[in-house]
């Protein structure tokens, strides 16, 4: 569905169900170079299991025009406002990558009205080597492919999401080139990657969070390791819960990350 966010027209998936605003909020927030679709099995859970969901498009990504924002309290402020078009009196935050940034970052901001957050592949912070930025500045393509290279645990993953017969890597880089090749006002990845890169108000955001938190964590993963999410876990006295795969669980664990959401919302 569209809302109109901070005067600009937002899209956001609803799971394959009417939005009814008076049921349980569950906002999910894509990483870098995504869009609303990497979610689409979890929102349709949830939009079938009694809750209203928003996985949405950021600004200038996929069906969400507009201006890119230049940050993560940026994009917080958005998501806050995306929250208040939609309606609900409350929600619960699920951020991917760069996406768990803003989602803490929106929790921290939005007090009482953030029910819980779950932050998926996290680190902080989230540095991105120089080598990459390079890359993602100046050959983005060669860059979506070393990205995807560090970001699955295995080339030779088992069928899995969105069937079996899927190329999680091809998947993955089809989607990347779509969104980029749709934003033609700045370069999209080497965007979101600085946007990542340069968020340092996590720890600050941390202790302003009044809501029960839960890391969902990659064992083999390359891009956001484990070991680099154990300050903001502690400072978020977070529960943490570690899937056998790499950065991109909704691909390659879709089941376990499935189960481990529910246990975080419980």
């Amino acid at each position: 569905m569209e809302l109109e966010v901070q005067g600009r027209k937002a899209y956001a998936y609803t799971g394959g169900k009417p939005f009814n605003p008076a049921l349980p909020c569950v906002v999910f927030i894509h990483g870098a170079l995504h869009d609303h679709s990497v979610w689409t099995l979890l929102a349709r859970w949830y939009a079938h299991h009694g809750y209203c969901v928003l996985a949405v498009d950021l600004p200038g990504h996929a069906r969400t025009g507009g201006p890119v924002l230049p940050d993560v309290e940026a994009l917080a402020e958005w998501t806050l406002a995306l929250i208040n078009a939609s309606g609900v009196q409350g929600a619960s935050l699920v951020g991917h990558s760069m996406g768990s940034l803003i989602a803490l970052e929106a929790a921290a901001r939005g007090g009482e009205r953030i029910d819980r957050l779950v932050m998926v592949a996290t680190a902080y912070p989230m540095k991105v080597s120089s080598a990459l930025l390079a890359t993602a500045q100046e050959r983005p393509l060669e860059a979506i492919d070393m990205v995807n290279a560090y970001s699955h645990s295995t080339w030779a993953a088992k069928p899995s999401y969105p069937g079996p017969g899927s190329w999680l890597h091809g998947v993955n880089r089809a989607l990347m080139r779509r969104v980029q090749a749709g934003q033609r006002e700045v370069n999209l990845f080497a965007h979101d990657f600085s946007v990542c890169n340069s968020y340092a108000h996590g720890l600050e955001a941390a202790r302003q969070v009044r809501c029960n938190t839960h890391l969902i964590l990659g064992e083999q993963d390359q891009m956001t390791a484990p070991r680099n999410a154990a300050e903001i876990a502690k400072a978020l006295s977070a529960k943490i819960s570690l899937l056998p795969a790499g950065h991109a669980l909704m691909q390659e664990a879709p089941e376990a990350l499935l189960k481990a959401m529910r246990e975080a919302m419980n």
